[in-house]
């Protein structure tokens, strides 16, 4: 399985303490400006690649309402446009919660979030052994990841545990976006009977487009923020990290996992 030509580059690497220089190949970083109304509204640094589901994804975990996503009218390079009937940008400036060091409170981002999802009510239930070997069946298909080691994933799966998209990218908040984007176009919104996979760990923002695409659980190898429980909690999501070697870390929502 090859790596996508867009999504990684060649460059001289040094070698130490061999001191051998060789051809390496490094995740391709750059720009996507979003529109909608053809008014920029967002700039994220992300992999190229899926750039329409990756801009849907984005509008939907900001509460927005899109049709569709295109290449804008002047065809310019790293951009895209978002079909929004009744866009407001004052509203979508007010709802940015872009990053954990952007000091939003916790009450305050926990409430914007209710506004924009409602509590997740799925009764999927899921074997231990199914939940453990996410991790895995995610990484065997990061065809990226394997040439370059410096990209994150997020896989949508079936209660089977079967892969239906996994996208990889510099972001973790884009690749989940991605995959967002390619449910929303499948017509597979809310997400009741699905799970989501991520490659590393569980921020606030993760937990925030699972529960705006209505995935009942969400799983990961790495650690969650303290924020991403309390919200996992408060919207009814089956939390999962340090999923690795057959053992979990269930933090909210455990009835969900059983044998």
């Amino acid at each position: 399985m090859d790596a996508p030509p867009y999504s990684a580059a060649a460059v001289d690497v040094l070698r130490l303490p061999a001191g051998a220089t060789e051809r390496d190949q490094v995740a391709v970083e750059e720009p996507l400006e979003i529109r909608i109304g053809g008014r920029p509204v967002a700039v994220t640094m992300r992999t190229p690649g899926h750039d329409e589901e990756l801009a849907l994804g984005f509008c939907l975990s900001e509460g927005l309402r899109p049709r569709e996503a295109r290449l804008p009218d002047d065809l310019a390079a790293n951009a895209v446009e978002v079909d929004v009937p009744g866009f407001d940008p004052e509203r979508l400036q007010r709802s940015f919660y872009t990053s954990s060091s952007c000091g939003v409170c916790g009450k305050g981002a926990l409430e914007a979030v209710e506004v924009e999802a409602p509590r997740v009510e799925s009764d999927l239930r899921l074997h231990p052994a199914l939940v453990a070997s996410l991790p895995e069946r995610l990484r065997d298909a990061q065809a990226a990841f394997a040439a370059t080691g410096g990209l994150h994933a997020t896989g949508l799966f079936t209660a089977a545990g079967d892969p239906l998209c996994v996208r990889e990218d510099v972001g973790r908040h884009n690749a989940l976006d991605k995959v967002a984007g390619w449910a929303f176009r499948a017509d597979l919104l809310p997400l009741g009977n699905h799970v989501l996979c991520v490659s590393g760990r569980l921020s606030f923002e993760l937990v925030q487009k699972a529960a705006v695409a209505g995935c009942p659980v969400l799983v990961a190898v790495g650690a969650p923020s303290s924020l991403a429980v309390d919200l996992a909690a408060d919207r009814g999501i089956t939390l999962c990290g340090f999923v690795r070697d057959g053992s979990i870390n269930v933090y909210t929502e455990p009835w969900r996992i059983g044998r």
